[in-house]
């Protein structure tokens, strides 16, 4: 079967669950934890990574034990909706390393960006650096993040995608 026509079933859901817990987990781990030989659980991990299901494998940083920084969450209003302006936006924001996530919402405003800056005076310079190359945005509004409640790194995918 071609990666485009993949199905997934709920072993392959069940594998990308394990991963997610834990990316460094050998083979031999997983397949126990999914109730498969180390060999088809390899096969399968290897073929949803052809697929595009596994994106890649990463480790979660804590941050504030590397040193102070401020979350800002930012609401932007484009200043044209024609699909010009939203490449424009878009193309210069993936240039700017403080902007962790870019979201196209409908609503009042056009994009929902979360910030990550070293304090308020980063945050300010980064988006009036913004203002100042002329991409498109007529106002923007900010919201800083104080604490963190609740913060989830795995997708609840059996939930979502369970039978």
């Amino acid at each position: 079967m071609s990666p485009i026509g993949l199905k997934l079933d709920a072993i392959d859901m069940r594998i990308l669950s394990e991963l997610q817990r834990n990316g460094r987990m050998t083979n031999v781990l997983l397949a126990d934890a999914v109730g498969l030989s180390p060999s088809p659980c390899l096969q399968r991990v290897k073929r949803m990574e052809q697929a595009g299901y596994i994106l890649g494998y990463g480790a979660q940083v804590a941050l504030p034990r590397l040193g102070e920084t401020v979350t800002v969450f930012t609401e932007i209003t484009l200043t044209g909706h024609t699909r010009e302006y939203f490449q424009r936006f878009e193309q210069a924001l993936r240039k700017v390393d403080e902007a962790m996530e870019c979201h196209l919402v409908s609503g009042g405003y056009d994009y929902l960006v979360k910030f990550v800056t070293r304090g308020l005076p980063h945050y300010q310079e980064t988006i009036e650096g913004l203002l100042e190359r002329n991409i498109g945005i007529a106002k923007y509004f900010s919201y800083i993040v104080l604490r963190t409640p609740i913060l989830k790194t795995e997708l609840p995918l059996e939930t979502l995608f369970g039978e």
